[in-house]
């Protein structure tokens, strides 16, 4: 049986670790899981109506939401996890116009999109009764992920697999035709290694001499405990800026996230992040102060971003080291398939994935050596 190690457990790792064939691998997953960006987000899988040009982004963005029924179902995952919810997008009223043309025009290639509404002001707030009355557009196919949920659900799936995690630090080097892992009690050998660490793939990669084109990003979300009983039938809102607005569970209503990047590693909340996220709401609700009273907490990660916005996944050189990094603020629509698409490399050994993203070569480059 051969072996395998995954070297970082964010959710692109744990989808991989979960749908490896554990009767063809031994598979370990190290993960330190400080930093982590799924672990401190919360996402909304709606990526039919983004503007941006990136068509390889958009296919692959576009399929990853059409994955998730099959994820839901052979991960068991509930409604605390995932859930398909509906989102409401806020626009000036012109641009709603356009963006209900745009999803008519993407559903015919996206039937996941669901059924698409321009929703009178009236009916916004019915619909999601913490907004103040105002015309948006609703699509009743798009979701909510809770990303700490996630990765602890996928975890207890991939223990009862037969998977090891080990909640170390790790590094990787060369041994001929195999690869040597060591993290601070653990040294492995094994024949293919994974690395899905997000941002820390940028110095693993680098003592493997390779130059990565990726940077870190702070995101804080905040996450306000109140008492709406019926949080959970709500939809999820996009709204016009930079903060969605995402109700869960048990009256769980998160706001988020920022995109600083100068915050690098840093993982401290910051006053100047929770005024940013409120701030950014604040014009959207019925009765901001209302929220904003309640108890609130902070989610903290780090991103990996490259320079074009664009996320890089497979196999270098070696065939077998494979590589994801670069999701950005999309990693929880993008994330499970590509987990997925690795796993498939790995089980069937073929690889097509070029409709989704440019050569891997543009974000990784080997240096010569010395």
């Amino acid at each position: 049986m051969k072996k395998i190690a995954i070297i970082g457990g964010g959710i692109i790792g744990l989808t991989l670790a979960n749908y490896l064939d554990t009767t063809k691998f031994d598979v370990t997953l190290f993960d330190e899981g400080i930093g982590q960006a799924t672990g401190a987000s919360a996402g909304i899988i709606s990526p039919w109506l983004s503007k941006r040009r990136n068509k390889k982004w958009y296919q692959l963005a576009k399929d990853g939401a059409a994955f998730f029924p099959k994820l839901v179902q052979d991960l068991s995952l509930d409604a605390s996890v995932y859930s398909k919810c509906g989102t409401i997008l806020f626009r000036e009223q012109n641009s709603l116009l356009a963006l209900a043309e745009l999803a008519e025009e993407r559903k015919k290639e996206a039937p996941e999109i669901g059924d698409i509404r321009l929703l009178t002001a009236d009916e916004t707030a019915s619909y999601l009764p913490l907004l103040k009355p105002a015309p948006s557009l609703y699509v009743s196919g798009g979701g909510r992920l809770n990303g700490r949920s996630y990765l602890a659900h996928a975890t207890k799936q991939a223990l009862a697999k037969g998977v090891k995690i080990i909640h170390e630090k790790a590094q990787v080097a060369t041994n001929n035709e195999q690869w040597q892992i060591q993290s601070a009690s653990h040294q492995i050998t094994v024949d293919a290694v994974a690395l899905t660490s997000g941002p820390f793939v940028k110095p693993l990669l680098e003592h493997l001499n390779y130059t990565v084109d990726i940077r870190p990003q702070k995101g804080q979300l905040l996450a306000f405990d109140t008492t709406y009983q019926t949080s959970q039938e709500w939809p999820v809102a996009m709204l016009d800026g930079e903060a969605d607005l995402i109700p869960f569970m048990n009256g769980q209503i998160l706001i988020g996230a920022t995109h600083e990047n100068d915050g690098g590693w840093d993982l401290t909340p910051t006053q100047a992040a929770f005024d940013q996220l409120v701030e950014g709401t604040r014009d959207f609700l019925a009765n901001p102060e209302a929220l904003i009273s309640q108890p609130a907490s902070f989610f903290v990660g780090t991103r990996a971003y490259t320079s074009d916005f664009a996320p890089f996944f497979g196999p270098l050189e070696q065939t077998n080291l494979v590589v994801a990094s670069g999701l950005g603020s999309s990693g929880l629509t993008t994330g499970p398939y590509i987990g997925y698409l690795l796993a498939n490399y790995f089980n069937e050994g073929t690889w097509q994935a070029d409709c989704y993203q440019k050569p891997i070569e543009t974000y990784i480059q080997k240096n010569a050596e010395n």
